[in-house]
């Protein structure tokens, strides 16, 4: 693969489409942040609010490397206090909306909860996530993406063949939750504007993975997925969409589900026999895949794709995380960007007439509570007086 540029400092500015939004984002760690970037990085105002660290030279120091925080502003408020509480809803009624991923039960102890904020601001979206959902058994019950995920059958569709299953990151249940709950947010906020009436959007990681699934369970349904783990089209189960190693120990994609696609890689492996046979066809596939696994293993990883380039054969790198940024096609795309020298993903979608700001450095807690305060109509003598009795850091 030929190096591409460094990644861009930074991408040309722009308002983005949610301009003008606030939003009240509740610390936490995972799907809620990623929610919360997502809205930033569409131009919502965020308001991130932070416990008090327990060490401000060491949040200054991580925060620049904590990319889910990045494009909006903290303060810090005790929620533990009275009077904490009381500014805080103050700052839910002049935003439009909040979102929370407490335990259920846990916002409306602290006198946080769906029905103290909507009493004060009545066109309140109030968007919660939680790894089981706010009712059900498990409801009150600790976990992490790969119980979530577990659950919702999407664990055990991935890995190898009689293998234990493999999680996927925690890209689905936490991120993939905290996409759903954009999503369920934005369509809450598109009625409340007609209506004036907030409302409170329930997000699980559970329902989000197993929404994720509904294509597979389908194709089960109709007998095209069997329940051994990869034995199936997309789960590497088929020598036609599966990786391969290459010569120097790197690996190369491969999905050329099309038999045009598939003639294709054949052509360019330099086997045009192989182009010949019924790819499709399950009686062929431990020899191919044998085959494809000989051939792929004579060239270096960048030697294939070179050979390649430009072409429909649906064959690419599998790249490391160091190398993504110097992808030519990332590269041209602008697809990472550096803020505050750190690589992070752009923004993304990309819009033709409101495009989304640059990412600005993700804030340290405790070193903008008061211009934050100010910004949101505090006054100079309010926010010292919090200060003052440790409502806030």
């Amino acid at each position: 693969m030929a190096a591409g540029r460094r990644v861009r400092e930074m991408p040309t500015p722009g308002a983005g489409p949610l301009a003008g939004l606030r939003v009240l984002e509740m610390g936490a760690m995972g799907a809620a942040p990623f929610c919360a970037t997502l809205l930033a990085d569409w131009g919502a105002d965020v308001l991130r609010i932070d416990r008090p660290p327990s060490d401000l030279a060491r949040a200054i120091a991580q925060a620049p490397f904590d990319v889910l925080r990045r494009s909006r502003r903290s303060a810090c408020i005790d929620l533990k206090s009275g009077d904490g509480v009381a500014a805080t809803l103050r700052l839910a009624a002049g935003a439009d909306a909040l979102i929370e991923s407490f335990r259920p039960g846990v916002m409306e102890r602290l006198g946080l909860g769906p029905d103290a904020c909507l009493a004060v601001n009545p066109r309140l979206v109030y968007g919660r996530i939680t790894g089981w959902g706010q009712t059900g058994p498990r409801a009150p019950a600790a976990g992490h993406d790969i119980n979530y995920i577990a659950l919702a059958g999407v664990l055990g569709a991935i890995g190898e063949p009689d293998r234990k299953p493999v999680p996927p990151l925690n890209l689905v249940g936490d991120f993939g939750g905290g996409a759903v709950l954009a999503a369920g947010m934005l369509a809450a906020l598109w009625e409340s504007s007609r209506t004036a009436r907030g409302q409170v959007v329930d997000s699980a990681m559970l329902d989000s993975g197993a929404l994720l699934m509904g294509w597979i369970l389908g194709e089960r349904a109709a007998g095209r997925w069997r329940d051994q783990r990869g034995t199936n089209e997309v789960d590497g189960g088929r020598p036609y969409f599966t990786t391969y190693r290459t010569h120097d120990g790197k690996y190369l994609s491969v999905g050329p589900i099309e038999p045009k696609f598939f003639a294709d890689m054949c052509r360019r492996l330099g086997h045009d026999e192989l182009a010949r046979i019924d790819h499709l066809d399950p009686a062929g596939w431990p020899a191919l895949g044998r085959r494809l696994t000989e051939i792929f293993l004579t060239r270096s990883r960048d030697d294939w794709c070179a050979i390649f380039e430009g072409s429909d054969a649906c064959v690419t790198p599998v790249l490391d995380l160091a190398e993504v940024d110097q992808d030519p096609h990332n590269a041209a795309r602008g697809v990472f960007v550096a803020v505050a020298g750190v690589t992070q993903p752009a923004p993304t979608p990309r819009f033709s007439r409101t495009p989304s700001a640059d990412p600005t450095p993700p804030p340290a807690a405790g070193t903008q509570t008061d211009e934050v305060l100010a910004a949101w109509g505090f006054g100079r003598e309010e926010i010292a007086r919090l200060r003052a009795i440790g409502a806030i850091v």
